[in-house]
């Protein structure tokens, strides 16, 4: 059996990639400009204490250079940031030259890409920016010998990037769709920068044609321990209103706080004054419609243990990750940030609903799931509004233990067909110009090693009244065509390519590498639990490290393609 090559190997040996990624096709093209919108306004701001300039990259031409830099070195050898300065200023809310001198947004905003990389904090980033060793990369930052921000303008930076823009800030509207009524949601004013990122490396070939041309993306959440310790898990938005408040502890038959004492006056002595828009969540571990073989079964002592997980204070980020199978690499391509009860299938379906806007010339083929966005909207808006594939995992219900039911409603527990005599139907692929799956029974009752999914009371097997069973009349035996619903109108377990098949298979493991490959990400670089407090900060630092994560994507891969060419 042949040893499977790995994601470096299959890059180095794809055509295009050393021809497009490598130092040697990018050098004619230096700098590598930040694509920001041309119709930006100025910055406001007509003065400031630093200030970034591109230096050039002529040392790259020596090759033990490359490996005396860190890809962060490198990064600010091959883009110039200076376009970016009006899209930081807009995003930090700037509208007059009045005011105190700040420093350069550009050169903050490269001083966090800074920190990120290197998984220092604010103090020891600080430090190291004032050391000789580092007086080039200082020298790169645009920040003058002796003249450095401070803690508090690092944090004044990221809280100010984090604040929404209710004047400014779009809404995505949420379409009715069954049960779930109409509703809108702000979009996240920092994939400003997310967006021309990965505009950045599309330019210039680091996005393969073909991934960009038949998309597949893949939503994914992230819990992130806040930086406070909890004290209560009923913690709620009235915790934060002055005395008197409700007390949803005790409404859950808890010991609660009575909230009546000097302590509670502004809010409840219970709920961290940091973080008040922490939130807490049991996290089960799987989203899937199977338990998992290992769950212990309930014990008489305690019929109703608490479910396997564990418990997590804090806060959700969700994210919406390209893949690219050509080049065995992914990108995020938009992100969000909120508590950590964030309502996932809404947030991922206002995700899916601004790529058409973000990205207009992306070709979406697919989104790829677990349950969690295994509900109606979101199918209904991939399919009707997007025109994609849903691979999304399903989620069970207790009408599909019954297996008589399959019969009746006409499909699986798996959302797979079935005949009127319980026999399964076999998938003939699926027609995207008309968004429907196929499927035939394939007379499959007439073998003699076959066997009913589900065997009916009364009925002879083989059934000699199926109409289907003369070949004459149908070679293939009955025909079925799904579309977005069953013929009952539901679409929960609809799906368009059977799951467990070779198409699903060709697909699922890899969105899910895709996105462990971001969670790897924020592990690696210390921010699985978040450092900071508050929301708006750490809305900024998720939206920073996504854009710092697609960044070094670039140089990596321009590492690799220049290996692998020898240049």
């Amino acid at each position: 059996m042949a040893e499977a090559l790995t994601p470096t190997q299959t890059r180095q040996q794809h055509p295009e990639f050393g021809a497009r990624c490598s130092f040697t096709a990018l050098r004619s093209h230096l700098p590598l400009v930040w694509p920001a919108p041309p119709d930006l306004p100025p910055s406001p701001k007509r003065r400031y204490r630093s200030h970034y300039a591109y230096l050039g990259a002529e040392d790259l031409d020596t090759p033990r250079v490359w490996e005396e830099l860190t890809d962060f070195e490198v990064l600010l050898r091959l883009v110039d940031f200076s376009p970016l300065r009006p899209v930081l200023a807009q995003l930090l809310g700037w509208t007059s030259a009045k005011g105190w001198t700040p420093f350069d947004p550009v050169s903050l905003f490269l001083l966090c890409g800074w920190q990120l990389t290197e998984q220092w904090n604010r103090a020891a980033t600080l430090e190291n920016l004032a050391k000789a060793r580092y007086a080039e990369v200082r020298q790169r930052l645009g920040f003058q010998e002796g003249v450095y921000p401070t803690e508090g303008g690092l944090r004044y930076f990221l809280t100010a990037l984090g604040q929404p823009a209710p004047d400014t800030a779009a809404l995505i509207t949420l379409p009715a769709y069954g049960d779930s009524p109409a509703g809108e949601l702000p979009t996240q004013q920092l994939n400003h920068l997310l967006r021309q990122a990965v505009t950045l490396l599309r330019q210039h070939g680091f996005i393969s044609d073909a991934a960009w041309g038949a998309a597949t993306v893949c939503p994914d959440g992230m819990l992130h321990p806040a930086a406070s310790h909890m004290r209560c898990t009923a913690l709620t938005d009235t915790c934060y209103q002055p005395a008197p408040r409700p007390c949803p502890a005790r409404e859950k038959d808890r010991q609660g706080c009575a909230c009546d004492t000097p302590a509670c006056a502004q809010f409840c002595q219970h709920a961290p004054a940091r973080d008040p828009d922490a939130r807490y969540v049991w996290y089960s571990g799987s989203n899937g419609p199977h338990p998992s073989p290992n769950t212990p079964q309930p014990r008489a002592t305690n019929p109703n243990p608490h479910p396997p997980g564990h418990g997590v204070y804090g806060y959700k980020s969700l994210a919406l990750r390209l893949m690219d199978p050509q080049y065995r690499c992914s990108v995020t391509l938009l992100d969000d940030f909120g508590p950590a009860t964030l309502p996932e299938a809404d947030h991922a379906t206002a995700l899916l609903l601004q790529l058409p806007t973000a990205y207009p010339d992306l070709h979406l083929d697919a989104v790829v799931g677990d349950a969690a966005y295994g509900y109606d909207r979101p199918l209904h808006v991939i399919y009707h509004h997007l025109h994609a594939r849903r691979l999304i995992d399903q989620r069970a219900h207790p009408c599909d233990r019954e297996q008589l039911g399959w019969v009746h409603r006409g499909y699986d527990d798996r959302g797979r067909p079935v005949c009127a005599f319980g026999y399964r139907f076999t998938a003939n692929g699926f027609d995207a110009a008309r968004q429907r799956s196929k499927w035939f029974c394939g007379q499959v009752c007439l073998r003699p090693d076959s066997r009913p999914a589900v065997t009916l009371p009364d009925v002879v097997y083989p059934p000699p009244e199926c109409p289907f069973r003369e070949t004459a009349l149908a070679p293939y035996g009955e025909l079925r065509n799904v579309g977005e619903t069953f013929p009952d109108g539901t679409l929960r377990l609809v799906r368009d390519a059977p799951v467990g098949g070779a198409v699903w298979k060709a697909y699922y493991p890899r969105a899910r590498n895709a996105v462990e490959a971001r969670n790897a990400v924020f592990q690696r670089w210390g921010l699985k639990r978040l450092p900071y407090y508050g929301l708006p900060r750490n809305r900024a630092l998720v939206a920073l490290t996504d854009t710092w994560d697609t960044l070094t994507t670039l140089v990596r891969l321009c590492r690799e393609a220049s290996a692998a060419t020898g240049n």
